[in-house]
């Protein structure tokens, strides 16, 4: 088979080690020179902080910088300051204007230009490509196209890779699209998806019979539990996707042994903010990036050392069994949606391994909401867990409640201690078809909730 067929840029994946290294160090010069001569936040900032920002040639150098977060972003824009001082090229450069979700706050603004486009839509398209997409399939994607990014990235590295895309937004598309243009290929949610899957094996679509042969899903960590349930429902491979508008975009290649970065592209390290350090490979910590710049290339908004408050761990930089020579992560979870419960955390994902234990999937649907309560007896804390059953009176209760509670335990020794002497206790509750209070809320459905 030509490389053509399995990677998207041959020469860049599967670069040498030692020259990926180089290549990463010299983007790291260009781009903090850039960021000192372009970018008002940044020309400030090195000033602030002492730092010349020549003395910034390698790796090492720049995890010496301070770290920023979204809060910094927000405190430099409209209406804080009067202009937008992370904006780093010209108006005339500015091809497209975005904003984050706001789901944390007042939304982010960010500026791209043309080149910015270009190098975000060859990120999508290494990933579309290690996931065996090429020329000639047809994919549905069930993500935004307003000011995030996303689903235009996509969009653009289709038209690299030769793939069709049928740009629905939404995963309510009517179901003849699957009957009439035959997708290879769906981007959406996990839980997205399930519902698809489920109106159409109501109007008698068989989802393994319908030609798609690979699922793609994005914008939230999932457990490995509902990936496989979803992959069975389908019959295929579910691949996954880390993307921001901050220009992260990592994938799972064909392996599915983690996500991929653009190490050209994006300088990805891990930090945790208790220790205020960098954590070495194999240890968990929050997400910090840094765009990197092709020598010569222009960006309409460059970030160096961004929290951005998502937790993962550097699994390997080896290469991988698909060839590629750029390091994998684990899939980063929303540290948003982690609470924490006699001095342990967890995070939602936690919870939706519990919900899909295989036992318990003959009688839910996957549809789950959970929230914690703090109760009158001081030091006692509630977690109830409410599950969607395809039919109450038929579901086994003790077997899922069994299941969940033999996953959540598992690894988490404080937890588990709290729950045998009754200073944490998980409530269940068994909800019909369309009685989750989720249902009732626009928006992305919250699935953990803190009500301490």
């Amino acid at each position: 088979m030509d490389s053509s067929d399995l990677y998207f840029n041959f020469e860049i994946e599967t670069m040498d080690r030692g020259e990926l290294d180089a290549l990463v160090e010299e983007r790291v010069r260009y781009t903090v020179r850039y960021a000192a001569e372009n970018s008002p936040f940044y020309r400030k900032w090195f000033e602030k902080h002492g730092v010349n920002p020549g003395d910034i040639k390698a790796h090492e150098d720049l995890l010496e910088l301070p770290i920023i977060s979204g809060e910094t972003i927000r405190e430099n824009q409209p209406p804080e300051t009067k202009e937008f001082m992370f904006r780093s090229a010209g108006w005339e450069d500015v091809f497209t204007i975005h904003e984050t979700s706001g789901t944390s706050g007042t939304p982010k603004s960010f500026f791209l230009t043309w080149e910015d486009w270009e190098r975000y839509a060859e990120k999508y398209a290494r990933i579309f490509r290690s996931q065996g997409f090429g020329k000639g399939d047809r994919v549905v994607v069930c993500a935004s196209y307003g000011m995030n990014v996303g689903a235009n990235t996509m969009t653009l590295a289709a038209r690299q890779v030769g793939m069709s895309i049928i740009p629905e937004g939404k995963c309510t598309f009517p179901l003849r699209v699957i009957e009439t243009y035959k997708p290879t290929g769906i981007v959406g949610s996990v839980f997205k998806l399930l519902n698809l899957a489920r109106r159409m094996k109501a109007e008698g679509i068989d989802p393994q019979n319908s030609g798609v042969n690979k699922l793609v899903v994005g914008g939230e960590s999932f457990a490995e539990e509902s990936r496989n349930y979803l992959s069975e429902i389908w019959g295929c491979p579910v691949y996954n996707t880390y993307g921001s508008t901050e220009g992260t975009m990592c994938g799972e290649c064909s392996e599915i042994s983690g996500l991929h970065v653009p190490e050209d592209f994006v300088h990805l390290d891990v930090y945790d903010p208790h220790v205020k350090e960098f954590v070495p490979e194999g240890e968990c910590g929050r997400v910090v990036l840094s765009t990197l710049l092709p020598v010569g290339a222009k960006a309409g908004n460059l970030l160096l050392n961004y929290d951005t408050e998502d937790t993962t761990v550097v699994l390997t930089r080896k290469k991988c069994a698909c060839g590629r020579t750029h390091m994998k992560i684990l899939t980063p979870q929303r540290e948003a949606e982690t609470v924490w419960v006699e001095g342990a955390p967890f995070n939602r994902v936690d919870v939706e391994k519990g919900v899909f234990q295989s036992g318990n999937m003959e009688y839910l649907t996957g549809e789950y909401e959970a929230f914690l309560y703090g109760t009158e007896d001081e030091g006692e804390t509630v977690l109830r867990v409410s599950m969607e059953c395809k039919n109450p009176d038929a579901c086994d209760r003790d077997l899922i409640q069994e299941n969940f509670v033999r996953s959540f335990l598992k690894y988490k020794p404080p937890l588990s201690r709290a729950y045998e002497d009754g200073s944490f206790r998980i409530l269940f509750n068994f909800a019909g078809p369309g009685e989750l209070e989720l249902y009732k809320i626009k928006g992305r459905p919250k699935r953990l909730v803190d009500r301490r």
